[in-house]
């Protein structure tokens, strides 16, 4: 298995939910996005617990072409401006 290759966006939409957009290659030449979602964390707590919300069923083989169709699905869900599509 590869090294993952990942970078998080963090979104921040309007609705107050937190996005996160990561990007991970878990062959060698296949790259995945992946959406995630914040939860709720224990009172006081400053860290943040993310878990997938939707994610790449097929690879993409350049980690751009990944991060691209990650941005496009978010659109597709959340809108341009961060809101839920139509």
């Amino acid at each position: 298995m590869a090294q993952s290759a990942s970078n998080v966006i963090l979104i921040s939409m309007p609705s107050s939910r937190n996005i996160a957009l990561t990007v991970h290659e878990l062959e060698t030449g296949e790259f995945y996005w992946v959406l995630m979602e914040a939860v709720d964390g224990a009172p006081g707590d400053t860290t943040h617990v993310y878990v997938p919300l939707e994610a790449a069923h097929e690879p993409y083989a350049t980690y751009s072409n990944a991060l691209v169709a990650g941005v496009a699905m978010m659109r597709r869900l959340f809108g341009p401006d961060g809101r839920p599509a139509p």
